[in-house]
C-alpha cells in the first residue's frame, strides 16, 4: 500500500509538471499565432493599443477553447492506463 501511495504522489507531481509545461507552451503558441495574424493584417504595424486589444481578445477566446480543456487529459489518460495495467497484472 505504501508503494502505491508513493507512486501516486510521484505520478501527481510528474503529471503536474507536464500539465504546467504543456499549458505554458500552448498559450505561447496561441499568442504567437495572434501576433503573426496581426502582423499579416497590418504590414505597417498598425496601432499598438489595437494590437494589444486584439491579442487580449484572442487570449480570452483561447481560455474558453476546447484545446485548453483537452490539456487536462494529461492527468486522466496516464491514470487510466496505470489503473488498467494494475488490474490486468493483479487479476
Amino acid at each position: 500500500m505504501i508503494g502505491f501511495l508513493r507512486l501516486a504522489v510521484f505520478a501527481f507531481v510528474g503529471l503536474s509538471v507536464a500539465y504546467l509545461l504543456m499549458s505554458i507552451y500552448s498559450r505561447s503558441v496561441r499568442r504567437e499565432h495572434l501576433e503573426k495574424t496581426w502582423a499579416a493584417d497590418h504590414p505597417d504595424g498598425g496601432d499598438p493599443d489595437g494590437r494589444e486589444a486584439f491579442i487580449e481578445v484572442g487570449m480570452k477566446d483561447y481560455e474558453k477553447s476546447l484545446r485548453r480543456k483537452l490539456i487536462v487529459l494529461v492527468y486522466i489518460i496516464p491514470l487510466i492506463l496505470m489503473a488498467v495495467t494494475m488490474y490486468l497484472v493483479n487479476h
